[in-house]
C-alpha cells in the first residue's frame, strides 16, 4: 500500500512540475501554438515510466506542432525533472495526447441535439399561430 502512496505522490509532483515549465519553461514555439494542459500522470511501479497526458486546445495543425515540440522536449522535460523531484532514478517521460475532454465534449453536444430533436415544440410559438379568442363557438 505505501508503494501505491509513493507512485501516486510522484505522479502528482510530475504533474505540478511539467504543468509549470509549459507554462514558463519548455522554449520550442510549438508548444505555444496550442493551450497546452496536463492532464494526468501514469507512472509506473518501479518509478521507471511516466506517461503524461496532454490536453491541446486548437486546431489539428497547432495539436500536430505542439505534439511534436513536447515531444522534442522530453529530454529537456527529464532533466528539469530530475532536478525539481528528488528520486533516485528520473522516469523516462512520454507524452500522450488526451482527447477525452474533447470526445465527451462531443458526447454532451450529440446529447443535447438529441434532446432538442425529440422535445417537442412549444405551443403557441410557430405550430398555434391562431388565437384560441378567435373560436366563435362560445358566442
Amino acid at each position: 500500500m505505501a508503494t501505491n502512496r509513493r507512485v501516486s505522490r510522484v505522479a502528482e509532483l510530475i504533474k505540478r512540475e511539467v504543468s509549470q515549465m509549459l507554462l514558463n519553461g519548455i522554449k520550442d514555439d510549438r508548444v505555444g501554438t496550442g493551450m497546452v494542459s496536463v492532464t494526468d500522470v501514469d507512472v509506473s511501479g518501479d518509478l521507471q515510466h511516466a506517461k503524461i497526458y496532454v490536453s491541446i486546445y486548437g486546431t489539428e495543425e497547432a495539436k500536430a506542432a505542439t505534439m511534436a515540440g513536447l515531444r522534442s522536449a522530453t529530454g529537456f522535460v527529464r532533466s528539469e525533472l530530475g532536478a525539481r523531484v528528488r528520486l533516485r532514478r528520473t522516469p523516462e517521460v512520454t507524452f500522450i495526447e488526451d482527447r477525452s475532454i474533447e470526445r465527451g465534449t462531443k458526447v454532451l453536444s450529440l446529447l443535447n441535439q438529441l434532446q432538442y430533436e425529440r422535445s417537442p415544440q412549444t405551443p403557441g410559438v410557430a405550430e398555434n399561430t391562431t388565437d384560441e379568442h378567435d373560436d366563435k363557438s362560445w358566442e
